[in-house]
């Protein structure tokens, strides 16, 4: 049933979530966190569930299940450490998009308000300098640019230095 709900929330675009919780509350910072928060969790639930579903049916969780572990400790001793890597990468991932979203979000008035600072703010505010100074919309962008391709490359590395397959 709660993936279903999941199911339901990812079929929405996370940018028309956003303008969704903008148009019914204040825009501000915490409605946009709000918003991110909500239009991450069906990526993070689906990749939980899977995790939880593959590592469960493994030998070890049985032997440990044989030698009368509870439930509780076959998830956090056994499970959990096994499925935490592709979670990791994940909230890389995420990370990145949840960048990209808020600058959405404030480019178009409804995430972070001013004098608060926001790259998508200050995109925003550089359109109308673009033929007199367009430096003022080169360095937020590339701000963001950069940030973002940080974040893919740092979940790159984490999923090579997580993932068991690539044993060196």
């Amino acid at each position: 049933m709660i993936m279903r709900l999941w199911d339901a929330v990812f079929a929405v675009p996370s940018i028309l979530l956003g303008i969704s919780f903008a148009a019914a509350f204040a825009p501000s910072s915490t409605v946009a966190a709000v918003a991110l928060g909500i239009a991450s969790m069906p990526t993070f639930a689906r990749l939980s569930r899977a995790g939880v579903l593959t590592e469960s049916g493994g030998e070890y969780v049985q032997a440990a299940r044989a030698m009368g572990a509870s439930r509780t400790r076959v998830l956090v001793w056994h499970i959990l450490p096994n499925m935490l890597g592709p979670v990791l990468v994940q909230l890389a991932l995420g990370m990145a998009t949840a960048v990209v979203l808020e600058a959405g979000l404030s480019f178009l008035g409804l995430g972070v308000q001013p004098p608060q600072p926001s790259w998508g703010g200050m995109l925003s505010e550089s359109r109308q300098y673009l033929r007199q100074a367009p430096w003022f919309a080169v360095f937020p962008g590339t701000g963001v640019a950069l940030l973002v391709g940080s974040l893919n490359f740092m979940a790159d590395g984490l999923r090579d230095a997580l993932d068991p397959r690539l044993s060196r």
